[in-house]
């Protein structure tokens, strides 16, 4: 990790705060109320902080029985590469090893590139053959 005083918590950022680290990245831009929404809905936050501002987050949503989904797993471009995504998950494994029941089914969605770091969590790729391919849909203007 960068050799930083930096916290980590168990809670929510602002919406504001939200919105700005997915901007960062390249996420675009949300509504501020929807924002807000969607962090209330969450089963499970995790934040990280230098000098109170947020640098990373990750948070979990799904039905909180069989269904788990790892959600938002973002760190500001500044901060990438020391760490800080593995310290998230960290917090989001201890989550769920705490939570989910036998049967259960966590789920994600990787960004290109980035599918070796889940890798190291026991997730895999759907390959199409004996669980399909798994599907999204974007809602845009």
């Amino acid at each position: 990790m960068k050799s930083i005083d930096y916290s980590i918590c168990n809670e929510a950022p602002t919406a504001e705060e939200y919105v700005l680290l997915r901007c960062q990245v390249g996420w675009g831009d949300v509504d501020l109320d929807v924002a807000q929404k969607s962090l209330d809905g969450s089963l499970f936050h995790v934040s990280i902080r230098h000098d109170k501002k947020l640098v990373g987050m990750a948070r979990i949503v799904g039905d909180g029985f069989m269904y788990f989904y790892i959600q938002d797993v973002v760190v500001s471009p500044d901060y990438q590469g020391y760490g800080l995504g593995r310290a998230l998950m960290k917090r989001v494994e201890r989550y769920l090893s705490q939570t989910c029941p036998i049967g259960a089914t966590v789920a994600l969605l990787a960004v290109r590139g980035k599918e070796s770091f889940y890798r190291d969590y026991g997730y895999i790729e759907r390959d199409g053959v004996n669980l399909g391919n798994g599907m999204c849909r974007f809602i845009r203007d």
